[in-house]
């Protein structure tokens, strides 16, 4: 599951890019490791596992993670291959949501791509070409399915009148994301669909440092423009970002963050938005040889869980042990949430809920 930084030339998006590859960014134990030029795997920041670590004294820990993609700058025309357009828009739809960066910051010495500053007319120019390459692809499949469903095929006619939704969707310079399916096998038609409009987004406002805080007129307006989106919207000084991760301790970096009005790196509340964004969640595994965090789809069932630790584990499946974090942090071990009977045991239809400490059984 990949998250995908997408924004004009000049906005901040790359320097943003560059503060999550740093481990200083955060904190000692959050590495960062570059896996391809433009893609990083990031450790999402959890007080939690820090608390398990302090209770268990592990030999190690593990924590969470999520794939952050730095997409090449987008411009006008990138729809139809305009700059660099196509690399843009193939590396987009590899990218299972999008966190869109835009400049929301005064400064006469970085050039803006279209000459001020304005981050509605920025949101709709990548908005536009985004929908006008969805609108292309689907009115390809309409072509196809048109035909389909005049000679009375059912799947053919349920999937047109899908396809002509969004399209008069598109055509009213929406995006995609809004059109809501109706049932199962429209749901299963969406997501086949792979329409980049479609996927969740939360907008990054890259501000001056003394609007860190609380934001400024410019923030203000995308607040406006995106209400009815149902997106998030983060505050965050990219520039400010950047010269925290070039301090050499931690202290350092907390009291730069205090000066600001802020109780930790902006960058950490964005990894944390995006592996919500992306639909993840957490559960760990707790033990003297290891704490860890491991990353599942939420709705996600007991074996699902098992079989991200390995396949055996969801093939042989027998049971799950199960205790809530809360219990375990107030008891503070497995053999005390025993005894006090928040210990249970769980089969395959136990949908694990974010933050349940497991263990499992299981036979191959």
């Amino acid at each position: 599951m990949k998250a995908g930084i997408v924004g004009l030339p000049n906005v901040g998006k790359s320097t943003l890019f560059n503060c999550l590859s740093n481990a200083k960014a955060q904190s000692a134990n959050f590495p960062f490791c570059t896996i391809e030029p433009n893609i990083g795997v990031v450790n999402v920041p959890d007080a939690r596992i820090e608390k398990l670590e302090e209770l268990v004294k592990p030999e190690r820990v593990q924590m969470a993670t999520v794939d952050i993609v730095d997409i090449a700058g987008l411009v006008k025309g990138a729809s139809k291959g305009e700059g660099l357009g196509n690399q843009f828009l193939g590396n987009i739809r590899e990218c299972n949501a999008i966190i869109h960066v835009l400049r929301c910051f005064d400064n006469d010495n970085i050039v803006h791509v279209d000459g001020n500053v304005n981050p509605i007319r920025d949101k709709e120019t990548i908005d536009i070409e985004l929908q006008l390459k969805d609108l292309e692809n689907v009115e390809k499949r309409l072509e196809k399915v048109n035909r389909a469903a005049k000679t009375g095929n059912k799947e053919a006619q349920t999937e047109k009148a899908l396809l002509d939704r969004i399209r008069e969707t598109l055509l009213q310079a929406k995006s995609a994301r809004i059109v809501v399916p109706q049932n199962n096998d429209e749901e299963v038609l969406m997501e086949g669909f792979q329409l980049i409009t479609a996927k969740p987004v939360l907008y990054v406002c890259n501000v001056d440092e003394n609007s860190a805080v609380s934001g400024n007129k410019y923030v203000d307006q995308v607040r406006e423009l995106v209400k009815d989106e149902d997106a998030e919207v983060i505050i965050l000084s990219v520039g400010a970002e950047a010269d925290i991760t070039e301090l050499e301790s931690y202290e350092e970096r907390q009291v730069f963050l205090e000066d600001m009005g802020l109780t930790e790196p902006g960058a950490s509340v964005l990894i944390r938005a995006a592996y919500k964004l992306l639909k993840q969640q957490t559960y760990f595994t707790a033990g003297v040889k290891e704490v860890r965090a491991w990353t599942i789809n939420i709705g996600a069932t007991a074996p699902q869980a098992a079989g991200v630790i390995h396949t055996d584990f969801e093939k042989g499946f027998i049971r799950a042990e199960v205790i809530a974090y809360e219990d375990f942090v107030h008891y503070g071990s497995e053999a005390k949430c025993k005894e006090a009977g928040k210990f249970k045991v769980e089969g395959k239809e136990y949908v694990v809920k974010d933050g349940d400490v497991m263990h499992f059984r299981f036979n191959v």
